[in-house]
């Protein structure tokens, strides 16, 4: 490894300005290297510090805290919490209150449902979305086609599964600006790592559209200034920033754009009246009417701590490491032969780190070109301790858009009915052109280190000239997102 990280310092010299990040490494997340643990999963969830933790307990054991938005001490001491939080996470992005509004949700895909449901879609208006939205924002779909409007997808470019921009300006120039339209696209694909460009947010402003940016995978590792872009929406879960704590998220909304939503609901909280007998209820004003019964209380002041944890490190300084962690990887990749010859690896999205983060998919392949079974690769991983996530990662269109997969094959798997999925889906695929299902996936954060990739990269030599039943078998199906194992 000594070696293997001089020549990484000689290719990648802007990394001995991240040396801090090593220094916390070994006090805030010693348990990776205690443990023995590779963590390549940041793109699932951050990880925590462990001084979040201790200052969040501290913050509990000092006080008494009750449900808030009651007049009582231990509730009043509970709302000037929450939205102190509250103004913490504007302050993070550099939202102005006068701007923006912000509601906290239970994660990032709470947030993008609460947009799909009060969105004014009508026949005339137009839902646009593109082949690299996460299934959380696919989902908005059926709310729209609920209310009739038309729904369109913006492809993608293989390989470097880019969006096609010149089909993309032809999308967003066939709206009508007199009536509601919605765009959505990730930030950062949690596929491909690509980072699709802000800029389109203005673009479609422009020409009609209300725009929800999906952040979530993005501001672990970039900053996000909303003075300076300014989508109408924006969703992010916090886990994945700071890795605790989980269950809660956050949707900002533009002003303007929150006198347009529609709720379809009330709920415990949001209401300033509700009658029985009236079957009436008048929703309160601001994000209260969007944060559905009793908010997560207790958990959200720990944002606060973890927004702090970000800014004391530097969003720069995390990207930076990053960024010439995944070059390293790629490049390490990308190079890997069998004796034959051919390639072991195949990488799916840009192979440069120009507009891209530190979200690297993959297939192996033996020195035949099959494909080696990546949930049997997931197994063997786990077996050195190193964490990688498998499957399609609940984005099904850059899956698509990656593997080839066509319309007629997605219709062909509709034929199952009820049987379909992954496990059904990958075995047809395979006798459809040996095509891939899903991939895996090694993701880099604010705790990784050259180690971590470097143990990576040498669990994917060990593959050199294996063939596919030289590997084993699987020993475990997935049905869908959940793993599914034997408890007996």
């Amino acid at each position: 490894m000594e070696v293997a990280f001089a020549d990484f310092a000689r290719r990648y010299p802007d990394y001995a300005g991240t040396a801090s990040l090593d220094r916390l490494r070994a006090t805030e997340y010693r348990r990776l290297d205690e443990l023995g643990q590779v963590y390549l999963d940041y793109t699932g969830g951050s990880l925590f510090a462990e001084s979040q933790l201790e200052e969040h307990m501290s913050f509990l054991r000092s006080g008494v805290f009750g449900n808030p938005h009651s007049n009582n001490p231990t509730s009043a001491a509970m709302t000037e919490h929450l939205e102190r939080t509250r103004r913490s996470v504007l302050n993070y992005f550099n939202a102005s209150s006068g701007e923006y509004i912000l509601a906290f949700t239970p994660n990032a895909s709470g947030a993008l449902k609460l947009v799909g449901e009060s969105f004014p879609f009508t026949p005339k208006g137009r839902l646009l979305l593109t082949f690299d939205n996460h299934n959380s924002v696919n989902g908005i779909r059926e709310f729209a086609r609920a209310k009739g409007a038309r729904i369109d997808y913006a492809p993608l470019v293989a390989p470097a599964l880019r969006l096609d921009r010149e089909r993309l300006e032809t999308l967003l120039s066939g709206a009508d600006p007199a009536s509601e339209n919605l765009f959505a696209f990730p930030a950062q694909s949690n596929v491909s790592g690509v980072k699709h460009p802000l800029e389109l947010v203005t673009a479609a402003q422009d020409k009609g559209w209300r725009v929800l940016l999906d952040a979530a995978a993005f501001v672990p590792t970039n900053p996000l200034d909303l003075s300076v872009v300014q989508p109408d929406f924006v969703a992010v879960s916090f886990y994945k920033m700071f890795g605790y704590p989980t269950g809660v998220g956050a949707l900002l909304i533009r002003r303007s754009a929150f006198q347009r939503l529609q709720r379809p609901w009330f709920a415990g909280g949001t209401v300033n009246f509700a009658s029985v007998q009236a079957q009436a209820h008048v929703l309160a004003p601001g994000e209260a009417a969007l944060e559905d019964g009793t908010l997560n209380y207790l958990a959200i002041p720990a944002v606060e701590i973890g927004l702090r944890h970000l800014q004391t490190i530097g969003m720069n300084i995390i990207g930076e490491r990053v960024r010439c962690l995944t070059g390293w990887m790629l490049d390490e990749l990308l190079a890997m032969r069998h004796s034959n010859g051919h390639p072991q690896v195949r990488i799916y999205g840009p192979t440069t780190t120009e507009a891209r983060g530190g979200t690297v998919t993959l297939n192996l392949y033996d020195p035949d070109q099959h494909l080696l079974d990546y949930r049997r690769l997931e197994e063997l991983a786990g077996e050195e301790g190193i964490s990688l996530r498998t499957g399609c990662f609940c984005n099904p269109g850059a899956g698509e858009a990656a593997e080839g997969l066509t319309e007629e094959d997605m219709l062909a798997a509709l034929t199952l009915g009820t049987d379909v999925n992954l496990f059904s889906f990958l075995k047809m695929m395979q006798g459809r052109g040996h095509k891939s299902a899903g991939a895996i996936r090694a993701s880099l954060g604010l705790a990784s280190n050259f180690a971590d990739v470097w143990r990576f990269v040498r669990f994917v030599q060990g593959f050199r000239d294996q063939a596919r039943l030289t590997i084993g078998e699987v020993s475990f199906d997935i049905d869908s997102c959940r793993v599914i194992r034997d408890g007996s």
